[in-house]
């Protein structure tokens, strides 16, 4: 099982310098990957996070690097580490525009990019970027079939509902022959989406339970769209506080002390999860330099426990 970590690319730990000794310690340490998400805004008045009732956004959201520019700050900081994001809005981009993003950034990092891509959920963010929500669904099997007209021989052309492209030449290409495109979705028509379109699944681990469940779903529907279930990986994105001590019995799957989050990595083991990813950036930790080197000793010790 590959194991990735989140840049400090919000909150407190989240400057240039944070940004690139994480990225550092990740590959040093021998991490498999590095991973950022995207946040255009964080609206004043409270929104509806999961179809709850509005509240005030948080506060981690108050800054927050754009995703791109910052994995470009850092391939050229490192070496082997996979670049992935987790995820970006892709329907609040043209087409076009981020597949040439993603494309330099593959050639700028020799090929090490994982585009993780959502559809968004802001209603503030949609009216920011003109993007009507109603583009949620078809929009983004477009997106990404555009996208990798994008990646594919010149002179590339595309003719869909929300996505026109002449015929043109549109360069660099990536590096990949095919760039790993993932979806972070956790419904089931957005599983199914995945299954019929992208390379991978981004859902967020909430619980043993849920993620395996996922997984085997994910894996069942990709089988059932005519493909190869061994073609796919499935990235498990854990939130969740990582501590020096032991957590209490309610502590949250995949998080707690190094020692608890390695007996819940065996766990996972052989069941359809081929990556975890961590990102436990806490928003209520101290700033500057001393939280940063906290977290890169638990993650140390982490992948110490995990890897001997």
């Amino acid at each position: 099982m590959e194991l990735g970590v989140a840049l400090p690319t919000s909150g407190p730990l989240a400057t240039p310098a944070g940004i690139a000794r994480v990225a550092r310690e990740a590959e040093r340490l021998g991490y498999d990957s590095v991973w950022t998400y995207e946040r255009l805004l964080r609206p004043t008045a409270p929104v509806s996070m999961g179809g709850g009732e509005p509240q005030p956004a948080p506060e981690i959201y108050r800054s927050v690097y754009d995703p791109l520019e910052t994995l470009s700050y850092v391939a050229a900081l490192t070496e082997r580490v996979k670049l992935g994001t987790s995820i970006v809005g892709a329907l609040l981009h043209p087409a076009v525009v981020l597949a040439k993003r993603f494309a330099t950034l593959d050639q700028l990092s020799g090929g090490r990019v994982v585009a993780g891509l959502g559809q968004g959920w802001m209603p503030q963010e949609f009216a920011a970027a003109n993007v009507p929500m109603s583009r949620i669904g078809a929009g983004m099997d477009e997106m990404i079939a555009a996208m990798r007209a994008c990646w594919g021989p010149d002179p590339v052309t595309y003719d869909g509902t929300f996505t026109q492209i002449a015929e043109s030449e549109i360069n660099p290409k990536p590096v990949q022959a095919h760039v790993p495109i993932l979806l972070g979705s956790m419904t089931p028509a957005g599983v199914r989406r995945a299954a019929r379109v992208a390379d991978g699944l981004n859902p967020v681990a909430l619980s043993h339970d849920m993620v395996t469940g996922l997984a085997k779903t994910f894996r069942s529907a990709v089988a059932e769209a005519g493909r190869d279930p061994e073609s796919v990986t499935v990235v498990a994105r854990a939130n969740v506080p990582l501590t020096a001590g032991p957590l209490g019995d309610d502590r949250p799957f995949l998080g707690g002390s190094p020692r608890q989050i390695a007996a819940d990595l065996e766990g996972l083991e052989g069941i359809g999860i081929d990556h975890v990813l961590f990102s436990a950036i806490d928003p209520d930790a101290p700033g500057g330099m001393t939280g940063l080197d906290e977290m890169i000793d638990l993650y140390a010790e982490l992948i110490g426990l995990v890897r001997g």
